[in-house]
Protein backbone atom coordinates (compact mmCIF):
# COMPACT_ATOMS: atom_id res chain seq x y z
CA UNK A 1 0.00 0.00 0.00
CA UNK A 2 1.41 3.54 -0.97
CA UNK A 3 2.43 6.02 1.51
CA UNK A 4 0.36 9.05 1.84
CA UNK A 5 3.05 10.86 1.01
CA UNK A 6 3.63 12.22 -2.97
CA UNK A 7 6.55 10.26 -4.79
CA UNK A 8 8.67 11.94 -7.11
CA UNK A 9 10.28 10.42 -10.20
CA UNK A 10 12.97 12.64 -12.22
CA UNK A 11 12.88 12.43 -15.58
CA UNK A 12 14.88 14.07 -18.38
CA UNK A 13 13.31 15.08 -21.85
CA UNK A 14 15.38 16.78 -24.23
CA UNK A 15 15.96 20.18 -22.67
CA UNK A 16 13.21 20.18 -20.07
CA UNK A 17 13.10 17.99 -16.87
CA UNK A 18 9.86 16.62 -15.25
CA UNK A 19 8.60 15.55 -11.62
CA UNK A 20 6.06 12.61 -11.82
CA UNK A 21 3.98 11.87 -9.35
CA UNK A 22 4.44 7.96 -9.31
CA UNK A 23 1.64 7.77 -6.10
CA UNK A 24 -1.26 7.76 -8.15
CA UNK A 25 0.26 7.18 -11.92
CA UNK A 26 2.37 7.15 -14.08
CA UNK A 27 1.34 9.12 -17.13
CA UNK A 28 0.92 12.64 -15.06
CA UNK A 29 3.94 14.79 -15.80
CA UNK A 30 4.26 18.48 -14.03
CA UNK A 31 6.98 20.26 -15.92
CA UNK A 32 8.66 22.62 -13.53
CA UNK A 33 11.12 25.09 -14.62
CA UNK A 34 14.88 24.19 -14.93
CA UNK A 35 16.87 26.30 -13.62
CA UNK A 36 15.16 24.42 -10.42
CA UNK A 37 15.44 21.01 -11.17
CA UNK A 38 18.66 21.08 -13.43
CA UNK A 39 21.01 17.89 -11.42
CA UNK A 40 23.79 18.28 -14.23
CA UNK A 41 25.68 21.77 -12.85
CA UNK A 42 29.01 19.36 -13.58
CA UNK A 43 27.81 18.96 -16.81
CA UNK A 44 27.37 22.48 -17.91
CA UNK A 45 30.45 24.01 -16.43
CA UNK A 46 32.22 21.47 -18.07
CA UNK A 47 30.75 22.83 -21.61
CA UNK A 48 31.45 26.27 -20.27
CA UNK A 49 35.11 25.65 -20.02
CA UNK A 50 35.39 24.09 -23.10
CA UNK A 51 34.26 27.05 -24.78
CA UNK A 52 36.62 29.22 -23.13
CA UNK A 53 39.40 27.25 -24.16
CA UNK A 54 38.93 27.64 -27.79
CA UNK A 55 41.89 28.53 -29.97
CA UNK A 56 42.11 30.66 -33.26
CA UNK A 57 43.96 28.03 -35.34
CA UNK A 58 43.89 29.62 -38.95
CA UNK A 59 43.94 33.43 -39.62
CA UNK A 60 40.80 34.79 -41.57
CA UNK A 61 41.17 38.31 -42.75
CA UNK A 62 44.73 38.89 -43.23
CA UNK A 63 46.61 41.95 -44.60
CA UNK A 64 50.21 41.71 -46.18
CA UNK A 65 53.53 43.30 -46.17
CA UNK A 66 54.70 46.63 -44.37
CA UNK A 67 57.76 48.26 -44.77
CA UNK A 68 59.80 50.75 -42.75
CA UNK A 69 62.54 52.81 -43.19
CA UNK A 70 64.39 55.38 -41.42
CA UNK A 71 65.12 58.60 -43.22
CA UNK A 72 66.96 62.15 -41.98
CA UNK A 73 64.04 63.64 -39.69
CA UNK A 74 62.37 59.83 -38.58
CA UNK A 75 60.34 57.09 -40.02
CA UNK A 76 58.60 56.02 -42.84
CA UNK A 77 56.06 53.34 -43.24
CA UNK A 78 54.08 52.27 -45.91
CA UNK A 79 51.37 49.62 -46.21
CA UNK A 80 48.48 48.94 -48.84
CA UNK A 81 44.81 48.50 -47.41
CA UNK A 82 44.08 45.09 -48.42
CA UNK A 83 42.06 42.55 -46.36
CA UNK A 84 42.09 38.67 -47.95
CA UNK A 85 39.51 36.95 -47.01
CA UNK A 86 41.82 33.08 -47.73
CA UNK A 87 42.35 33.77 -51.21
CA UNK A 88 40.04 36.13 -51.57
CA UNK A 89 40.43 39.77 -51.70
CA UNK A 90 37.76 40.67 -50.02
CA UNK A 91 38.28 44.57 -48.25
CA UNK A 92 39.93 47.38 -49.97
CA UNK A 93 39.73 49.80 -46.99
CA UNK A 94 42.19 48.41 -44.27
CA UNK A 95 44.16 50.93 -42.39
CA UNK A 96 46.69 48.72 -40.95
CA UNK A 97 48.93 51.84 -39.68
CA UNK A 98 47.73 53.21 -36.28
CA UNK A 99 49.80 56.15 -34.31
CA UNK A 100 50.71 54.71 -30.10
CA UNK A 101 50.74 57.60 -27.97
CA UNK A 102 52.99 60.72 -29.04
CA UNK A 103 56.24 59.03 -30.31
CA UNK A 104 55.10 55.47 -31.81
CA UNK A 105 53.42 54.49 -35.09
CA UNK A 106 52.91 50.23 -35.35
CA UNK A 107 52.09 48.78 -38.69
CA UNK A 108 50.45 45.13 -38.87
CA UNK A 109 50.42 41.77 -41.15
CA UNK A 110 48.37 39.22 -40.50
CA UNK A 111 45.12 38.61 -39.26
CA UNK A 112 42.93 42.04 -38.74
CA UNK A 113 41.18 40.95 -35.75
CA UNK A 114 44.14 40.22 -33.70
CA UNK A 115 45.04 43.73 -34.51
CA UNK A 116 42.65 45.08 -33.11
CA UNK A 117 42.82 43.17 -30.25
CA UNK A 118 46.68 44.25 -30.18
CA UNK A 119 45.42 48.02 -30.50
CA UNK A 120 42.89 47.38 -27.72
CA UNK A 121 46.24 46.47 -25.07
CA UNK A 122 48.14 49.59 -26.50
CA UNK A 123 45.51 51.96 -26.07
CA UNK A 124 44.54 50.59 -22.18
CA UNK A 125 48.70 50.98 -22.08
CA UNK A 126 48.69 54.09 -23.05
CA UNK A 127 45.71 55.32 -20.54
CA UNK A 128 47.48 53.88 -17.68
CA UNK A 129 50.81 55.41 -18.69
CA UNK A 130 48.76 58.39 -19.16
CA UNK A 131 46.79 58.58 -15.56
CA UNK A 132 50.48 59.10 -13.55
CA UNK A 133 50.65 62.12 -14.78
CA UNK A 134 54.32 62.49 -14.67
CA UNK A 135 55.84 64.19 -17.16
CA UNK A 136 56.93 61.40 -18.70
CA UNK A 137 55.53 58.90 -21.56
CA UNK A 138 56.55 55.64 -23.25
CA UNK A 139 58.61 55.54 -26.20
CA UNK A 140 58.84 53.39 -28.74
CA UNK A 141 61.84 51.20 -27.49
CA UNK A 142 59.47 50.63 -24.53
CA UNK A 143 56.23 50.24 -27.06
CA UNK A 144 58.32 47.50 -28.68
CA UNK A 145 59.52 45.41 -25.61
CA UNK A 146 56.26 45.38 -24.53
CA UNK A 147 54.70 44.04 -27.47
CA UNK A 148 57.93 41.93 -27.34
CA UNK A 149 56.72 40.52 -24.17
CA UNK A 150 52.87 40.43 -25.64
CA UNK A 151 53.51 38.12 -28.44
CA UNK A 152 55.97 35.65 -26.51
CA UNK A 153 53.70 35.52 -23.85
CA UNK A 154 50.82 34.37 -26.30
CA UNK A 155 53.05 32.19 -28.06
CA UNK A 156 53.52 30.24 -24.81
CA UNK A 157 50.16 29.81 -24.11
CA UNK A 158 49.96 28.47 -27.94
CA UNK A 159 46.96 31.07 -27.91
CA UNK A 160 49.06 33.55 -30.40
CA UNK A 161 48.24 36.65 -31.80
CA UNK A 162 48.76 35.84 -35.84
CA UNK A 163 50.05 38.94 -36.83
CA UNK A 164 54.12 40.76 -37.90
CA UNK A 165 54.41 44.16 -36.51
CA UNK A 166 56.60 47.08 -37.44
CA UNK A 167 57.09 49.86 -34.24
CA UNK A 168 58.62 52.67 -35.41
CA UNK A 169 59.13 56.00 -33.87
CA UNK A 170 61.04 59.02 -32.38
CA UNK A 171 61.86 60.18 -29.15
CA UNK A 172 64.30 62.64 -27.62
CA UNK A 173 66.00 62.79 -31.56
CA UNK A 174 66.33 59.26 -31.37
CA UNK A 175 64.54 57.55 -34.36
CA UNK A 176 63.99 53.80 -33.18
CA UNK A 177 62.60 51.13 -36.04
CA UNK A 178 61.55 47.57 -34.85
CA UNK A 179 59.62 44.26 -35.56
CA UNK A 180 58.38 41.60 -33.64
CA UNK A 181 56.76 38.41 -35.31
CA UNK A 182 53.48 36.56 -33.41
CA UNK A 183 56.27 34.03 -31.66
CA UNK A 184 58.27 37.01 -30.47
CA UNK A 185 61.36 36.96 -32.53
CA UNK A 186 62.55 40.51 -32.87
CA UNK A 187 64.52 42.83 -33.83
CA UNK A 188 65.83 46.47 -34.75
CA UNK A 189 67.34 47.97 -37.85
CA UNK A 190 67.45 50.67 -40.06
CA UNK A 191 64.65 49.29 -42.52
CA UNK A 192 62.41 46.39 -41.60
CA UNK A 193 59.73 44.41 -43.67
CA UNK A 194 56.90 41.56 -42.60
CA UNK A 195 55.80 39.12 -45.22
CA UNK A 196 56.59 38.52 -49.01
CA UNK A 197 58.44 42.60 -47.98
CA UNK A 198 61.18 40.25 -46.29
CA UNK A 199 62.20 38.16 -49.78
CA UNK A 200 61.86 41.19 -52.21
CA UNK A 201 61.29 44.41 -50.47
CA UNK A 202 65.02 44.52 -48.04
CA UNK A 203 67.01 43.49 -50.78
CA UNK A 204 66.64 46.55 -52.98
CA UNK A 205 66.69 48.43 -49.07
CA UNK A 206 70.13 47.40 -48.80
CA UNK A 207 70.99 48.55 -52.08
CA UNK A 208 69.62 51.59 -52.05
CA UNK A 209 68.70 52.69 -48.73
CA UNK A 210 71.15 55.44 -46.86
CA UNK A 211 71.29 57.28 -43.50
CA UNK A 212 70.76 60.67 -44.70
CA UNK A 213 67.68 59.99 -47.56
CA UNK A 214 65.39 62.64 -47.78
CA UNK A 215 61.84 62.08 -47.25
CA UNK A 216 60.83 62.06 -50.78
CA UNK A 217 63.83 59.79 -51.82
CA UNK A 218 62.49 58.12 -48.78
CA UNK A 219 58.86 57.65 -49.99
CA UNK A 220 60.22 56.93 -53.73
CA UNK A 221 62.15 54.06 -52.13
CA UNK A 222 59.01 52.87 -50.11
CA UNK A 223 57.05 53.25 -53.47
CA UNK A 224 59.50 51.23 -55.38
CA UNK A 225 58.95 48.21 -53.42
CA UNK A 226 55.29 48.49 -52.60
CA UNK A 227 55.24 48.33 -57.07
CA UNK A 228 57.82 45.12 -57.26
CA UNK A 229 55.25 43.95 -54.19
CA UNK A 230 52.14 44.79 -56.37
CA UNK A 231 53.64 42.41 -59.28
CA UNK A 232 54.70 39.54 -57.45
CA UNK A 233 52.37 38.96 -54.11
CA UNK A 234 48.70 38.17 -55.26
CA UNK A 235 47.51 39.81 -51.96
CA UNK A 236 48.81 43.06 -52.47
CA UNK A 237 46.32 45.87 -53.85
CA UNK A 238 47.08 49.24 -55.96
CA UNK A 239 46.17 51.23 -52.86
CA UNK A 240 48.40 51.96 -50.20
CA UNK A 241 49.02 54.47 -47.84
CA UNK A 242 52.09 56.08 -46.39
CA UNK A 243 52.98 57.04 -42.92
CA UNK A 244 55.58 59.09 -41.47
CA UNK A 245 56.52 59.98 -38.02
CA UNK A 246 58.51 63.15 -36.63
CA UNK A 247 59.43 64.58 -33.54
CA UNK A 248 56.58 66.54 -34.20
CA UNK A 249 53.78 64.02 -34.39
CA UNK A 250 52.52 61.27 -36.92
CA UNK A 251 51.03 62.02 -40.05
CA UNK A 252 49.72 58.95 -42.29
CA UNK A 253 48.27 60.13 -46.11
CA UNK A 254 45.26 59.39 -48.00
CA UNK A 255 45.05 56.75 -50.05
CA UNK A 256 46.21 56.57 -53.57
CA UNK A 257 47.56 54.57 -56.09
CA UNK A 258 51.03 53.66 -57.90
CA UNK A 259 51.60 54.45 -61.52
CA UNK A 260 52.11 50.59 -62.65
CA UNK A 261 53.22 48.60 -66.18
CA UNK A 262 52.12 45.11 -67.24
CA UNK A 263 53.40 44.77 -70.59
CA UNK A 264 56.83 43.41 -69.85
CA UNK A 265 57.62 40.21 -72.07
CA UNK A 266 57.38 37.93 -68.82
CA UNK A 267 53.90 38.82 -68.00
CA UNK A 268 52.62 38.79 -71.76
CA UNK A 269 53.96 35.08 -72.39
CA UNK A 270 54.97 33.58 -68.55
CA UNK A 271 55.24 29.98 -69.76
CA UNK A 272 57.37 30.91 -72.63
CA UNK A 273 60.31 28.31 -72.73
CA UNK A 274 58.72 26.50 -69.78
CA UNK A 275 57.98 22.99 -71.10
CA UNK A 276 55.59 21.00 -69.43
CA UNK A 277 54.69 23.53 -67.41
CA UNK A 278 50.70 24.60 -66.70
Amino acid sequence: MWDKRILYLHVKNNDQVFLCDISHTATQFDPLPKRLVDSTPANNSLMISEASSERTLYPYVTGTSVLGIKYKDGILMAADMGGSYGSTLRYKSVERMKPVGKHSLIGASGEISDFQEIMRSLDNLILYDNMWDDGNSLGPKEVHNYLTRMMYNRRNKFDPLWNSLVLGGVKNGQKYLGTVSMIGVHYEDNHVATGFGNHLARPIFRDEWHENMSFEDGVKLLEKCMRVLLYRDRSAINKLQIAKITEEGVTVSQPYSLKTFWNFAAFQNPTLGAEGSW
